[in-house]
């Protein structure tokens, strides 16, 4: 069993950054794929993005692409979500999950564990 616990989240001006964290516990995270994913009120749970074993394994989802840094450090094991130039629209709660296999995923339901999330507020 895997156990996440996100931090980081917080207020912040359109234009600022946030550095979200994904502490892991239970057993090493290195042989897991892992993921930011986020969910605003009323809407679906969406996918940020996904890292497999290194930085040559990262997809992201377009509207991140530029704005939007992962990264993972196995020896904390702990997966970083670095953002950057942040809009009222990147407002939701995120989440970090981790799938049973090295390859990314897209999809809420390719993972196996989650955290309770950490909620990101971009005032106007």
């Amino acid at each position: 069993q895997v156990q996440l616990v996100e931090s980081g989240g917080g207020l912040v001006q359109a234009g600022g950054s946030l550095r979200l964290s994904c502490a892991a516990s239970g057993r090493t995270i290195s042989n897991n794929a892992m993921g930011w994913f986020r969910q605003a009120p009323g809407k679906d749970r969406e996918f940020v993005v996904s890292i497999g074993r290194s930085a040559s394994s990262i997809f992201y989802a377009d509207s991140m692409k530029g704005r939007f840094t992962i990264s993972r450090d196995n020896a904390k094991n702990t997966v970083y979500l670095q953002m950057n130039s942040l809009k009222p629209e990147d407002t939701a709660v995120y989440y970090c999950a981790a799938r049973d296999t090295i390859r990314i995923g897209v999809r809420p339901d390719e993972y196996n564990y989650w955290g309770q999330g950490t909620q990101v507020t971009v005032s106007s």
